[in-house]
């Protein structure tokens, strides 16, 4: 409905306005007091951050409300970080509208503020869910109004822990013929997202068929590309259905989901989860319990949104297989492909695998200088039969500021300066990190958290500086010094 009304931009000049002003009476950002560090010539930045998504842009904005110098570094276009413009394909977010998301407090950033500046607060209570086209426009707003400073077209190449307290990115400039160079700061934050530290993971049977035949649901396609052709999709979640959905208002032919679960889960146990005691005690609970709350999340599995759903089996020709694994496939002679699955053989044109993420370095050739050397949960515990769990094994076991842990102490000096601020890090520390609900509540923890690890690491300076500290509050004619009167003079 909001897309027919004009947008009032004045109003949203005067919620710039009024979040400068909240900034103003909180005394924020503080003066830089970090001191300014360089090494060979080069700037040292206090925290470099790779990712200029939801999660990047709160988290740098959390460090600059804390005095610290701190820099995005992305590869995409501007205004295309994170998926919500490419390749997300879901009409709405399934977050509740409410959710106050990357705000950090502030109700002038919240993305309800941003809204109804716009377009008021009729348009609000009208609101069902934010569409996700609507969504990327506020964090568009989001960076330009918080002022983060982000590179855009910055590939990293390599990041590089090391043993003098510093990290290392090693960068092309994909503005500038991919032009080498690299970024010093005494912190590294991979704010990566959902495939934060691996890709898209596809069964083995994706192999057994022509790449220009499958896609995964995170790859780019053309909204068109499946017109006329009947369409596969493997999986029942949320991304196989907006995935089914955009190929049948595409003019797919048909579309088959195979599902392999008898029955589509119903209950989103991950919503049943979230409370504020969960965003701030999370990490304080044992491993056996940190295992078993994220491995019952995913043995329930999270159902697809509603309106997804209803987005699918809408048109006459989705089918919905449920109980349908698939077991192999082929290119048939005559072009067309043959998926065999455990109800029988079905025909296809092409393939969708939206069978989800999983932590796997080979794909992140970037982070070849450290990932030998991480400790992952599967390195320190075994969980008790019936929790098994090949993505919670691969996790990495993170330290309570989001760090990476050496597997064998001491053979990757300054490993603990790389943070993991993405979605692998829900094992160890909670969904503080990925999801729209509490990413304020893991963005203010791992700022502060930065922030006071950089000052007990840089004491000696603070000390010498309070030495030196020498600004008087006293001019010295504040008072007139009087004698102490005889005894005998004081009256009782």
């Amino acid at each position: 409905m909001n897309s027919l009304l004009s947008p009032q931009i004045s109003s949203l000049a005067a919620l710039q306005a009024r979040y400068q002003r909240d900034l103003q009476l909180l005394g924020l950002p503080p003066k830089s007091w970090t001191p300014a560090k360089s090494h060979d010539g080069q700037p040292v930045l206090d925290v470099a951050v790779v990712g200029g998504g939801m999660g990047g842009l709160a988290l740098t904005t959390a460090l600059r409300h804390l005095g610290l110098r701190a820099e995005i570094f992305d590869q995409s276009a501007p205004g295309y970080e994170g998926p919500w413009a490419t390749t997300a394909r879901m009409e709405t977010l399934r977050s509740p509208k409410e959710l106050t998301g990357p705000a950090l407090g502030f109700a002038a950033l919240t993305f309800r503020a941003w809204f109804e500046a716009q377009w008021g607060t009729e348009a609000w209570a009208a609101l069902d869910k934010i569409p996700r086209l609507q969504w990327m426009e506020y964090l568009r707003w989001y960076r330009e109004t918080t002022g983060v400073v982000l590179h855009n077209r910055q590939r990293v190449v390599a990041v590089r822990p090391r043993g003098d307290q510093l990290a290392q990115l090693d960068m092309v400039d994909l503005q500038n013929g991919e032009r080498p160079y690299s970024v010093l700061a005494r912190h590294v934050v991979l704010a990566t997202g959902r495939d934060g530290l691996g890709g898209p993971w596809v069964p083995a049977v994706a192999q057994q068929l022509p790449r220009d035949r499958w896609a995964h649901s995170s790859d780019p396609w053309a909204d068109d590309a499946f017109a006329g052709k009947q369409v596969v999709v493997v999986g029942g979640g949320a991304s196989a259905m907006d995935s089914a959905a955009t190929a049948l208002e595409n003019g797919a032919a048909s579309v088959h989901l195979l599902i392999r679960r008898k029955e589509l889960p119903t209950v989103n146990k991950g919503k049943g989860a979230g409370n504020p005691g969960a965003a701030h005690g999370f990490a304080r609970l044992t491993d056996a319990q940190k295992w078993q709350v994220r491995n019952y999340i995913n043995r329930q599995q999270v159902p697809p949104p509603q309106g997804s759903t209803l987005r699918v089996s809408k048109h006459p020709n989705a089918f919905f297989h449920l109980g349908t694994g698939i077991e192999g496939a082929q290119l048939r002679a005559d072009g067309k492909l043959r998926i065999d699955t455990t109800q029988g053989p079905i025909a296809a044109d092409f393939v969708i695998f939206c069978t989800g993420f999983r932590p796997d370095w080979q794909l992140r050739p970037e982070f070849a200088p450290f990932a030998p050397h991480v400790r992952l949960w599967q390195d320190r515990f075994t969980p008790p039969a019936g929790q098994e769990d090949s993505e919670l094994n691969l996790s990495p076991d993170l330290g309570s500021l989001f760090e990476f842990q050496e597997k064998v102490p001491g053979s990757c000096p300054g490993l603990d300066r790389i943070h993991c601020f993405s979605y692998p890090a829900a094992l160890s520390l909670g969904t503080i990190s990925g999801d729209i609900p509490q990413i304020s509540d893991g963005a203010r923890r791992l700022s502060q958290g930065l922030a006071g690890a950089l000052y007990a690491e840089d004491i000696a300076h603070h000390y010498a500086a309070m030495e030196r500290y020498s600004e008087p509050e006293l001019e010295g004619h504040e008072w007139v010094d009087a004698p102490l009167p005889a005894y005998d003079e004081v009256k009782p």
